[in-house]
Formats: structure tokens, sequence, C-alpha cells
């Protein structure tokens, strides 16, 4: 069931339970993995984690790097913490438990926090370290549709709205597919365009 201002975007809860859940199962694994890889790290400064593959895709660098400890701790240690709860979260509502507002609140809160979080990795990654890891993009694919359907699950009532701004979330969320799927192809495009070169040597 679909409500018609909203466009495609479900109106019940236990589909966003499912996607919480989802979200949470993978990146609790990547932040478990990022958390083993980097003790291994810290025990010997030699070892060569799993996932490094090459200039382009070096977890090394990126857990050697002062991003990596971003509060003074390791990020996969945040993340084993963060998506514990949002696991937590979606197997509630997947169930049939109904957020109370406050909660919602704090969710929201802490996946706002997550998802510029990310962001600011996504741009170190890039710009300033210049090499990928495998698990922290899982990181990234699990927060950002997490925070989006999230934030549109709690912006149903301003979508009801008969004003500019209410107009303007509707559209969003008649869209929502489009939004997301847009996003998620932006930093796709990025990342091919920062690591191009090196791809192009690696199947030359």
């Amino acid at each position: 069931m679909t409500d018609r201002r909203t466009g495609g975007l479900p109106t019940g809860e236990r589909w966003l339970g499912v996607l919480l859940l989802v979200a949470g199962i993978v990146g609790l694994v990547a932040a478990f993995a990022l958390a083993i890889e980097k003790q291994r790290l810290l025990e010997n400064p030699f070892y060569v984690p799993a996932c490094s593959l090459g200039e382009a895709v070096d977890c090394g660098a990126v857990m050697r790097s002062a991003q990596a400890t971003t509060f003074g701790v390791s990020n996969a240690f945040i993340g084993l913490a963060g998506f514990g709860g949002l696991l937590a979260t979606g197997l509630l509502v997947a169930t049939g438990a109904r957020l109370t507002t406050a909660y919602r609140v704090l969710l929201q809160i802490g996946l706002t926090f997550a998802v510029v979080l990310v962001h600011w990795l996504i741009f170190h990654a890039l710009y300033r370290i210049g090499a990928l890891c495998p698990f922290c993009m899982a990181v990234w694919a699990a927060t950002i549709p997490s925070f989006w359907y999230v934030t549109l699950d709690n912006t149903r009532a301003l979508a009801r709205r008969d004003s500019p701004v209410g107009r303007l979330v509707a559209a969003l969320h008649r869209n929502h597919g489009v939004v997301i799927t847009t996003w998620l192809l932006l930093i796709a495009l990025l990342v091919v365009e920062r690591f191009y070169a090196p791809w192009e040597s690696i199947f030359a």
C-alpha cells in the first residue's frame, strides 16, 4: 500500500524495518571486518590487510590514515555500535514494533551524523588518502539509504501539507528511488573519475 500524496513510498513501517535490518547487517559485518584488520595492523605494522588489492584499493593506507580514527578511536568501533543499534531497530520495526517520537528523533540525529561523517570520509578517501577500502564502501552503501528512507518516513506529515515546503517534500517522496539512485551513482562516478588511471593500468 502506498500513500497517494507520497507516490510510490510504502505507508507501513515494516518495509523500513527490513531495510534497516539489511543495512544493519551489512554495516555490522563491514565494521567487524575493519575492526579485525585494524587490530592485526596494530599488532604488526607490516601486515597487509586482505582487502588491499593495489594502488586504488588499499585498505592499509586507509587504516593508517588519521581519518581512520576521527574521534580518537577507530571508526570501526563507532560502526560496530551504530550498526548494532540500526540492526536492532530494524528487527523491532520489521516485527511490528512502533517507534516512539523520541526514538525517531534520536534515530534521525544518529543517521544524520553518520551520513555527514560518511561523506566527509568519502571526500578524504578520494582526495586526501587517495585509496579505497571495500569494507568502508559497504558502510557507505548501508548508511546512505538508511538515512534517506528514515528521513522520508519522518517527514510524511510534512509531505501532506499544502505549502511550498510540503510540495517540495512530497515531490522528493514521489521520486525517492530516483533521488537515492542518482545520489549513489554520483558517488560511483566520483570514484571512477578519481581512480580511472590506476584501474586503467591494472586492466591494460
